[in-house]
């Protein structure tokens, strides 16, 4: 199995925050989310919180479909958002994609997008999926677009626990994130086996963002915005703007296409 080496870190007071943000209909995810964050505050530097994804059915719709209350935890702002060093996402699947609740989140993060505030911010995610081929994979592969937009960093589990390649029962989880197996119906939980890996994940995950913060701190001038075009601090507007600048002069179409097949 791949390892991660330990991560010495200095004695220094560098600290880094990773949240864990999740959405959960029947608490299958939610039971994964508390394994990762165990492991995330098995290392004192860091600062570990717990949010979750609005939800969008409304209260009598849940009631009719026996959805459990939702774990008090608060909802995730954009605020919050902003803070982070790492953030790892727990995401049921829906037809091997994330759900509508979590389109809906990622729709109101374009004044982030806009700002370029969550660049170079790492990302990791876990799953719950009904079956063994319920599509978990497929939605760990559609979720990086959005990270991808963002600039966030994708942090895969890989082949770190030797559960993943254990085929003596049903366990959850992939190269892709830990996960859990829930049957149709929900009726079952998350596995002693899938807890490890998720716990595994939240701690292989911490020491990273560890890692790489005490990086940016050692040498802050490598991450200080600068004057450059390229800075990857930048505004919507001025990276427009200095695109419309760098582009050359708009010629028509049918000049273009004339001078491409004139040969």
């Amino acid at each position: 199995m791949q390892s991660i080496p330990p991560i010495q870190i200095h004695a220094a007071t560098h600290r880094a925050k990773v949240l864990v943000i999740f959405y959960t209909l029947y608490g299958h995810v939610y039971q994964l989310a508390k394994e990762v964050q165990l492991g995330l505050e098995k290392n004192p530097n860091l600062t570990v919180e717990m949010y979750q994804i609005p939800e969008t059915i409304p209260e009598e719709v849940l009631q009719s479909i026996g959805a459990p209350p939702k774990p008090n935890v608060p909802i995730i702002t954009l605020e919050k958002l902003q803070e982070a060093d790492g953030i790892l996402f727990g995401i049921p699947t829906r037809y091997g994609a994330m759900p509508s609740q979590y389109h809906a989140f990622w729709e109101t993060t374009l004044p982030l997008w806009t700002d370029g505030a969550l660049h170079h911010k790492l990302a990791g995610t876990f799953f719950s999926t009904s079956c063994q081929r319920g599509g978990h994979e497929t939605t760990g592969y559609t979720f990086i677009t959005n990270l991808t937009h963002h600039g966030m960093i994708y942090v895969p589990l890989g082949f770190t626990s030797p559960h993943l390649t254990d085929n003596t029962e049903v366990i959850g989880g992939s190269p892709w994130g830990a996960g859990t197996i829930t049957n149709g119906d929900g009726s079952r939980p998350a596995s002693q086996k899938e807890r490890e890996i998720a716990r595994l994940q939240g701690e292989h995950f911490g020491q990273l963002v560890l890692q790489v913060t005490r990086g940016k701190c050692d040498d802050e001038s490598l991450y200080t915005p600068t004057n450059s075009t390229y800075s990857t601090n930048y505004t919507l507007n001025s990276h427009l703007a200095v695109r419309e600048k760098k582009l050359p002069k708009k010629r028509s179409f049918l000049k273009s296409f004339k001078k491409l097949f004139s040969h």
